[in-house]
């Protein structure tokens, strides 16, 4: 059976992983969750100044052919190594991790609905969509404290980079979502809604799986 495949998307400091962490939750023991920043361009050609200048929020900064083929091999019942990303050292880690396809996964990303190769993945596609000030304020504590950034870097990066691509290029891709959720996970109602949807679809899934495994 092939996984339900359920992307979100949204802003930095939207509150994605929130919400796709809800979903990981109501779809129960086998869901797994796929994040967009692991599959960063490798730079390791570049030196530290010069990676802290690459434009992290234009399309071009991802490895989309990786992303693409590896949850193809995903929704072809493959496990793959997914790569993991050093924030603090602005390039991929060496370790991978493994990941084992089972009923439902999750991928979170800002760019996520800006490629049409991995739109046509989703089954299912959410765009979070919270306040300029909210995400930036949220950006600025988490990279901060959970990335090891000086705060006049992420303000620097956040002007130079992550607004104008966000005008550019995610808040436009909100077009192609299923569901648009205002105020991202502190919307509550909506939230539920999403994860109604999501658990009535993993049953129907599974007893269809199941109904096919006794014919």
């Amino acid at each position: 059976m092939r996984p339900l495949f359920i992307g979100v998307a949204g802003g930095s400091g939207s509150g994605k992983t929130t919400v796709a962490h809800a979903i990981i939750d109501a779809a129960g023991a086998g869901a797994v969750l796929i994040d967009m920043d692991a599959y960063y361009k490798d730079l390791p050609h570049l030196t530290l100044e010069e990676r802290k200048q690459v434009n992290y929020d234009h399309p071009d900064s991802i490895d989309v052919d990786l992303m693409v083929a590896q949850l193809e091999q995903l929704a072809a019942g493959v496990t793959v190594e997914k790569p993991t990303y050093d924030y603090a050292a602005h390039t991929r880690a060496a370790r991978t991790l493994t990941i084992v396809p089972d009923h439902t996964i999750v991928v979170e990303g800002i760019l996520l609905f800006a490629d049409a190769r991995l739109r046509s993945l989703f089954d299912i596609k959410i765009f979070v969509d919270v306040a300029d000030d909210v995400r930036f304020i949220r950006r600025l504590q988490r990279d901060t404290q959970e990335r090891g950034r000086s705060m006049a870097s992420v303000i620097a990066q956040y002007l130079g980079t992550v607004r104008p691509m966000h005008l550019e290029f995610v808040e436009p891709s909100k077009r192609w979502a299923d569901v648009i959720l205002p105020e991202g996970g502190q919307n509550r109602i909506g939230v539920e809604m999403i994860l109604a949807r999501v658990e009535r679809e993993v049953r129907q899934r599974e007893a269809r799986a199941l109904a096919g495994a006794h014919r």
